[in-house]
């Protein structure tokens, strides 16, 4: 069981150069886990996309439902004093640090393309390339 954030789950279905390290990740380790955030990230993500006329909207219909299929009953909700206590001891958003809060309450890495978040948090965070081998 890995945490993944809202970027490897978006790495799955959206154009860009990340899907083979995301599909990479899932072959490793299909127990895939994420707090309830990533839902509203995962749909800013595709709000962009449908802005800038990257993805059709019926097809962003049918990415938002197959995301929800595949992470299906794998979302928590974390808590806030830990995830502010997060946010307090580093440099990181509280959205970064609710994927990092749930990693280190399951005992769990976070998969992640963020560098930022992997500098504040080695112990937790690491990039995919690094997951995979």
């Amino acid at each position: 069981m890995i945490v993944v954030d809202t970027n490897v789950i978006a790495s799955l279905w959206l154009p860009n150069d990340m899907d083979k390290l995301a599909y990479k990740i899932l072959e490793k380790d299909a127990d895939w886990i994420a707090p309830l955030l990533w839902r509203s990230e995962f749909r800013n993500v595709l709000a962009m996309y449908l802005r800038a006329d990257i993805l059709d909207f019926t097809i962003a219909l049918q990415v938002i439902e197959e995301a929800e299929q595949l992470m299906g009953s794998k979302e928590f909700e974390v808590n806030s004093t830990q995830v502010l206590s997060l946010v307090y001891d580093s440099s990181c958003s509280s959205y970064d640090c609710e994927f990092v809060a749930l990693a280190d309450d399951l005992n769990s890495k976070l998969v992640t393309f963020d560098k930022k978040i992997i500098k504040e948090f080695p112990d937790i965070a690491i990039h995919p390339a690094e997951f995979i081998v």
